[in-house]
């Protein structure tokens, strides 16, 4: 089965090459066949993958220890869970896992286009193979999954392996990888799509609509995978922090960034023919961004706890990331007389000006995160000494910004398109201004002192007011013009224009997360070395350890502190926080105990026993507001599914030859 396993990863490198070739010159010189024969290349690459999955995934189910990727990153104490999330918990298996969401990607794209888009379609599934060819090369050269344990000219098998790293072993990471990868991933498909228009010479918007759907999808799957990363954070590494600014953590920030402004922007030329080329760059540095997130945590510069081990695998990241921007910065010179602006700013008081804005300050933090990352490495590669760059100085940054950003997503409902009067901009920003100063002012009275905490608490109102006034003036209209109930004319209202009302609910997301982030200025916590019996106090909350517990099951060793809590002297809760040493690493993991609330957790992780006394080393931790960051996903999640829905009113463009769409032509059709 091994060899089955790698003979399937070099035929798909073969065919891959193939269909990349086919589709070139079929889209070259307009031969129908070869364009066919590559997309068919395609669903032949996929099941040669899938093949090779399947094979992987076997091996580790069944602890077959001849392979050298499963005796690293499994053991047969493991849960199967565990056994099939060690896929990606290494090296070799991560890549193989890009190349699997890569391909399943492009069979989709090559399903639903096989009657659509004939002249674009065959640059799209070149650049897909392009890039499926590079992570290809990874999986059958440097990275190969299945390698064999050899001694001499003879394969052996170990009686049992290294196990997954103990950190890993957490719920999240059975999802996290796959679905922060479908999120780094799919981008690759809006930039295949905006390549292929610049080589077809096509009009600036027309790769816009076709991909629409593909860039909320993908956002929302980065977004997920950035949050459940931050709750392993939390919930695992016992510190009680979700964001440390790691520069793992960071290069997984970056796209999501640009890939926000994008998903701004484009509404700008859908609806104003504006910022063609500001799209497609947004777009590329999407996409080379997420190859770059993936360099950094593959070519050990940078010391991570979410990174793989060193490897040699950089140079060739490098290499792919140099030729695909080359190429991509020559495409998108050579088009400019195909991406003019059909319009202008024509104030800076307007709506466009918020978007525009809005873009600025992100692509500024973009490049602050950027820099902060790479810093380390520019100083080491120039005075020969590494000066790292640490969390407060990413705080002291990024935090201004952040609010910053939020205020302009207040800002934007309140102000028309083209121009905003002044009477309407004092009509509009009076009562939200008023809100955000009230909601200050409450909690000054109430003894809030903390600037940043103030002011993010008064932004939030004032987002919250002019979100909640798009709704109810919209559906007070609806419910006055039908006869009906506000909540069925919210449904109505949402209905009909569906990606702009899901996008209120997508900010109304991070109101409710940047609620959560305020919450660390008010964090409370203590380190205590106690014996069975005694209690300590944390604010309001009286913990005692009642008893130390020792045990062990087939993958670890563990001792838990049993701790009751009382608030007031009345019974509040118990937590187990836990100290396991894991058999086959001997790596001592903590298994944190949270009480969850919405106001606030209480956290308390069991850090060690002290070597003299014996006793429980506690850490316990207050931290304020810390769910709502968990809850706006589920805002988010509701806010992007509306947006996928079709609305009750759509655009209908005029017919193009390729894609069906021209920005200039759209008009209102029920």
């Amino acid at each position: 089965m091994e060899n089955i396993g790698a003979l399937a990863l070099i035929l798909a490198f073969c065919l891959a090459i193939y269909s990349f070739a086919a589709s070139i010159i079929g889209g070259w010189k307009k031969k129908a066949f070869l364009i066919v024969s590559g997309e068919r290349a395609v669903i032949a690459v996929f099941a040669l993958i899938t093949l090779a999955v399947v094979i992987l995934l076997n091996a580790l189910v069944t602890s077959d220890f001849r392979y050298a990727y499963v005796a690293a990153h499994s053991n047969r104490d493991m849960p199967v869970y565990y056994k099939l999330s060690s896929w990606w918990g290494g090296q070799e298996g991560s890549l193989l896992l890009w190349n699997f969401v890569l391909i399943c990607y492009g069979l989709v794209v090559v399903l639903q286009n096989r009657r659509k888009h004939r002249q674009i379609m065959p640059w799209v599934v070149a650049s897909l193979m392009g890039t499926q060819i590079f992570f290809l090369i990874l999986n059958v050269f440097p990275a190969s999954p299945f390698e064999m344990l050899a001694q001499g000219r003879n394969i052996v098998e170990v009686q049992d392996g290294n196990g997954l790293n103990p950190l890993l072993q957490y719920w999240t990471m059975l999802i996290h990888p796959p679905i922060l990868y479908m999120g780094y991933v799919g981008f690759i498909v809006p930039f295949a799509f905006a390549l292929g228009s610049l080589i077809t010479r096509q009009p600036g918007e027309a790769w816009i609509h076709t991909t629409r759907r593909w860039a909320i999808v993908t956002w929302f799957f980065q977004s997920t995978g950035i949050l459940l990363g931050a709750g392993w954070s939390y919930a695992v590494l016992g510190w009680g922090g979700y964001w440390v600014w790691d520069p793992v953590e960071n290069v997984s920030f970056l796209p999501w960034l640009t890939s926000t402004a994008f998903l701004h922007s484009v509404m700008m030329q859908e609806k104003k023919g504006m910022m063609k080329v500001w799209n497609i760059v947004l777009v590329a540095a999407t996409f080379f961004l997420c190859i770059f997130g993936t360099f950094m945590t593959r070519s050990g510069i940078v010391a991570s706890v979410h990174a793989f081990a060193t490897s040699n695998i950089g140079n060739y990241f490098l290499v792919f990331l140099t030729l695909g921007i080359a190429f991509t910065i020559y495409m998108i010179l050579g088009r400019l007389d195909y991406l003019k602006s059909e319009s202008e700013l024509e104030s800076v008081v307007s709506r466009e000006s918020s978007f525009l804005f809005n873009n600025l300050v992100l692509l500024a933090c973009c490049f602050a995160t950027l820099w902060g990352t790479l810093f380390p490495v520019i100083s080491e590669a120039i005075s020969g000494e590494r000066v790292s760059v640490d969390a407060p100085w990413f705080n002291r940054i990024n935090i201004p910004i952040g609010l910053f950003l939020l205020f302009l997503t207040g800002v934007g409902p309140l102000l028309a398109w083209r121009r905003a009067s002044t009477e309407s901009i004092k009509r509009n920003f009076l009562l939200p201004f008023l809100a955000m100063l009230a909601i200050m002012a409450v909690l000054v009275v109430l003894g809030v002192q903390h600037v940043y905490a103030l002011t993010t608490f008064g932004l939030c109102a004032f987002v919250s007011w002019t979100i909640g006034a798009e709704f109810w003036k919209g559906a007070g209209s609806i419910a006055r013009k039908e006869s009906i109930g506000m909540l069925p004319a919210m449904v109505a209202l949402t209905h009909r224009n569906t990606r702009r009302y899901g996008g209120y609910i997508i900010h109304m997301a991070i109101v409710v997360m940047f609620i959560g982030f305020a919450g660390a200025a008010f964090n409370r916590d203590i380190t205590v070395e106690v014996a069975e019996g005694k209690s300590f106090q944390l604010g309001k909350y009286d913990l005692k350890v009642s008893k130390v517990d020792m045990g062990q099951n087939e993958n670890y060793v563990y001792q838990n502190a049993i701790i009751d809590v009382s608030v007031g002297g009345q019974h509040f809760t118990t937590l187990k926080p836990e100290r396991r040493i894991y058999s086959k690493s001997e790596q001592p993991v903590g298994a944190v105990a949270i009480h969850r609330r919405l106001n606030e957790d209480l956290y308390v992780n069991f850090a060690a026993i002290s070597s003299e006394a014996q006793k429980p080393i506690i850490q316990a931790y207050v931290f304020p507001l810390v769910t709502w960051i968990w809850a706006g996903w589920w805002v988010l999640f509701a806010g992007s599914i509306i947006c996928l829905i079709p609305s009750k009113v759509k655009m209908s463009y005029a017919k193009t030859e390729v894609l069906g769409v021209a920005g200039a032509h759209a008009k209102v059709a029920k």
